[in-house]
């Protein structure tokens, strides 16, 4: 279509556009576009894509596009062959991708054959050059929708007559074993007054060829006004009676001028179809006959059972012959409680995630005293995996917040209502890492920028309550928060404010690393905590009393901790969650741990866990099985043109290229982050490190036969790692974790940035003999350093005030100043055409900058590619990609892709199933 006039648009919905006495738009076969001052209809086709043209030149000559619906583009075209007008249906790339040619080609065979009077038939189907398609008559006339959106409503003879006439092909293709599956008047095609319904068979294609993978393909089918119950609950078996339920939505529209539910959004309109009973459609048409409202009742019962068996009974019933039932509010009320105890696990698109949100408007009110059978449901969540899964529900359970990280890398929160498909950016959140709620659940308390920090719920301005903060928060419900400081324990900040009082000390001669996210108990005494040690296998649960910092161990080789209300300790091992009797008031653990939740996403580097549960039983979890994915490690030109360095994805991170160019050291995140050597002339790989706690972030030395490396000694200390296997040397050990970043080109001096209350750039000797100096004195936070080819200046990434990383170049003796690289963001500098040339990320994006060695001049910033930023750990704090000397290729490491993003798994009454797997 080509736009006319100025600034255009396609206009649906109420206001009706006619072309040369046609209307095909709501069924895909045409489409116009106006301007509102302009009368329709100046209207020219969409250039045809060259290749598609070319692939079916054979057979049909393609005209132009008419349409695009949410499974197919729809285009005019010439049958060749018969020399008649036709509409050729091509799928979208995405299901296209998903379905395979082969597969959707056999299954849509079964409803070529179909012939009736009022089935539109389908003329040929195949696949060309990758395209799948279908080909069906070009009708003339209009749809229902068109011919509805004149008139509003029908009168009950001739809408009767046409429910009658669908139902009749209904039965037609039911007793050949297809179910349409989307019937909706957009379906329905108005021929000389008679109606023939268009994609027979199809929508029932596309699923039986997606091998129930629909959801990778981010569409859905059937339309959320006349969808049955069992659609919107992704229910595996659909039988006619949902195409029955879906006829007799259309006939009610027909007489009362709606559908039976109607709504604001799709969500709203679904949580109806599955909630709220059908009022009658005599509330709207009084001249409906009694036997034609009874009819329609029993089409639209919640349960398929209740319903017609056939579309023929139901065509009788609408005759006024055939038995209906009229089941009392009571009966249907208790069938459709009986229909949610059936509702299992279901993830996918809108409809799924609507269903998930009824679901919990129906059952929450149960919910709130814990009784009630478990219900459990899925639906994808908006942030991106890899990075560490934070997660917190609300006291009454009807909340999710999560921490993410939006597409320059900063922390912010988002947070997503039960009963709305809608995530929302919580304002004022940016820099916010922890999160947990208030008791009353319209506060939340969170770690930002290092400091503890209170925020409104619905987002604003936060009020600081402590500095010098990491590692989870809790606000108890006396009205005391608890917090972790950088390497000194737990503190505790009391009710109303006040002077922050210490808990516990670590105890260095076990090796105590941090004593991480606490949560306070019941009562206001005491708060459980992780003790995290190196190894991690001697990581443990302890609970601390308020009053006089007694510690009790609860348990012994566990994670991440949180008291249930139902009377449990919950913990994690790896990533299986257990469950423990336990008294808050002795803090006495009693009986055997017991697993009851597996694939829990965790990062035990940092101590965070993706589960939550709220006080009234609902848990809330991200699964790990696709929260971490396996990433691609890929050569890369400056164009963006991709080569594989490792011919297998896996959990791979931190490429770093040698200085010869031999070798490719690659972080590999599990079983337990380790470093591994690949010989890129030998293509062997080999795993370089295998200490007891982490291994990461390695950084080559000039001679290339070694890289300095973070290592867990608990705290990342760094250390340098021969590649051919002798004992590794200790470099630097202090309290606070180190992530090198640079080696200078002479091989005396690293630098690295040390975690305090912000990331502070250090300039330390290999050699020792001195100590390490900052290289800004200024309180600034700064990391990822590279030393110039050189060594004469330094580049670097700062973050600012807003929170935004910026590139900025100095020399090394900081004389002269600085100047800033990037432009609106930037990081993870690299230099590259010795010393003339500054490559950083922005995001996703890849961009360069010219440098004069001799002055110091920055060239304008320019965009080489674009790549998935993955790769990235340590907080998100080290460089995921490198590049060549000579900068004409790159190492990045990229995630295999996946439709949508990691799946958010909620289960309602939990602590019924609780209790009964670990009972009293």
């Amino acid at each position: 279509m080509q736009r006319v006039g100025g600034d255009s648009n396609v206009r649906w919905g109420a206001r009706a556009l006619t072309c040369a006495s046609r209307d095909y738009r709501a069924a895909g076969y045409f489409a116009c576009y106006v301007r509102d001052d302009l009368s329709p209809c100046t209207v020219g086709m969409t250039p045809v894509p060259e290749r598609l043209a070319a692939a079916l030149s054979d057979r049909y000559a393609i005209e132009g596009e008419l349409g695009a619906g949410g499974m197919a583009t729809v285009y005019l075209a010439q049958d060749l062959k018969h020399d008649r007008k036709v509409a050729v249906k091509v799928l979208k790339p995405e299901l296209a991708a998903v379905l395979g040619a082969e597969r959707f080609v056999v299954e849509i065979k079964t409803t070529a054959s179909l012939s009736h009077p009022h089935i539109l038939p389908l003329f040929d189907s195949g696949t060309a050059d990758g395209f799948l398609f279908y080909v069906m008559p070009f009708i003339e006339g209009e749809t229902l929708r068109a011919k509805l959106d004149r008139e509003t409503q029908l009168g009950v003879e001739e809408a009767v007559r046409i429910a009658c006439e669908v139902a009749d092909a209904l039965g037609y293709a039911h007793r050949h074993g297809v179910i349409h599956r989307d019937i909706k008047p957009e379906n329905i095609l108005m021929h000389d007054g008679r109606p023939m319904v268009a994609d027979f068979g199809i929508a029932l294609a596309v699923s039986a060829a997606a091998g129930g993978r629909m959801t990778e393909t981010g569409l859905s089918l059937g339309t959320p006004h006349y969808m049955s119950p069992e659609q919107a609950t992704a229910e595996k078996e659909i039988s006619g009676r949902s195409d029955i339920y879906s006829l007799a939505s259309v006939l009610y529209e027909m007489l009362a001028g709606n559908p039976p539910h109607v709504g604001a959004s799709a969500h709203q309109i679904i949580m109806k179809i599955i909630a709220e009973p059908v009022e009658a459609v005599t509330k709207f048409r009084k001249s409906v006959p009694e036997h034609v409202a009874a009819a329609i009742a029993q089409a639209l019962e919640k349960l398929p059972a209740d319903r017609f068996a056939t579309a023929a009974e139901f065509a009788a019933a609408l005759g006024g012959g055939g038995t209906m039932r009229h089941l009392p509010a009571t009966a249907t009320a208790r069938t459709r409680d009986a229909h949610w105890r059936r509702i299992a696990m279901i993830a996918g698109g809108v409809a799924v995630a609507s269903v998930a949100l009824a679901t919990w408007a129906l059952l929450g009110r149960r919910a709130a005293d814990g009784t009630g059978e478990r219900v459990e449901f899925a639906f994808r969540t908006s942030v991106a995996t890899n990075d560490r899964p934070v997660i917190a529900i609300s006291p009454n359970g009807r909340r999710i917040v999560q921490a993410i990280r939006d597409s320059l890398g900063v922390r912010l929160l988002v947070t997503r209502e039960l009963g709305s498909t809608e995530v929302t950016k919580i304002p004022g959140s940016e820099g916010a890492t922890e999160v947990a709620f208030s008791p009353e659940g319209d506060w939340l308390v969170v770690l930002m920028q290092n400091s503890v920090r209170k925020l409104p719920v619905s987002g604003g301005t936060s009020t600081v309550l402590a500095d010098a903060a990491t590692g989870g928060v809790s606000w108890g419900s006396d009205g005391s928060i608890l917090y972790t400081k950088n390497a000194e324990g737990l503190w505790r900040i009391p009710p109303g404010g006040g002077a922050p009082q210490q808990l516990s000390t670590l105890d260095t001669v076990r090796r105590e690393f941090q004593h991480w996210y606490p949560e306070a108990l019941p009562g206001g005494k005491a708060a459980i905590f992780n003790n995290f040690s190196t190894p991690l296998s001697r990581s443990r649960i302890e609970a601390v009393e308020y009053a006089t910092g007694k510690r009790t161990i609860l348990v012994e080789g566990a994670f991440i901790a949180r008291y249930a209300s139902s009377g449990h300790l919950l913990f994690l091992r790896e990533s299986a969650l257990f469950a423990v009797r336990f008294d808050p008031a002795t803090l006495r653990v009693t009986g055997t741990p017991v697993p009851v939740v597996e694939d829990i996403a965790t990062s035990l580097t940092d101590g965070t866990a993706g589960y939550a549960v709220s006080t009234n039983g609902t848990l809330t979890y991200l699964l790990a099985s696709e929260w971490f994915v396996p990433h691609r490690v890929l050569w890369t030109d400056r164009a963006g043109n991709e080569q594989p360095l490792l011919a297998e994805p896996g959990p791979w991170a931190e490429p770093r290229l040698s200085p010869d160019g031999r070798w490719v050291t690659l972080t590999k995140l599990e079983p337990n982050w380790q470093i591994s050597l690949f010989d890129v002339q030998r293509r062997v790989l080999t795993q370089l490190t295998r200490s007891a706690g982490v291994s990461f972030n390695p950084n080559w030395m000039p001679d290339s036969r070694s890289v300095i490396a973070s290592v867990e000694t608990p705290a990342y200390d760094l250390q340098r790692l021969p590649i051919d296997g002798t004992a590794a040397e200790t470099l630097l050990v202090t309290p606070r974790d180190k992530m090198a970043s640079s080696v200078s080109p002479d091989g005396r001096t690293v630098a690295y940035h040390e975690s305090r209350d912000i990331d502070r750039l250090m300039l330390g000797p290999i050699a020792g003999g001195s100590a390490p100096v900052p290289l800004d004195p200024r309180p600034t936070s700064q990391q990822n350093a590279a030393f110039s080819p050189d060594g004469r200046w330094i580049v670097y990434s700062e973050v600012g005030a807003n929170l935004r990383a910026e590139v900025y170049v100095r020399t090394i003796d900081g004389k002269g100043g600085r100047r800033q690289v990037s432009n609106d963001g930037g990081d993870q500098p690299l230099w590259t055409r010795g010393g003339r040339e500054i490559i950083y990320r922005k995001g996703d994006a890849v961009l360069s900058a010219s440098f004069v060695p001799s002055s110091g001049e920055v060239g304008v910033p320019v965009l080489l590619f674009k790549k998935r930023d993955a790769g990235r750990l340590g907080g998100f704090r080290t460089r995921g990609y490198d590049v060549t000397p000579d900068g004409s290729r790159f190492l990045v490491v990229t995630p295999v892709e996946r439709p949508g993003a990691a799946p958010l798994v909620v289960v309602m009454n939990w602590y019924e199933d609780l209790n009964k797997r670990v009972p009293r």
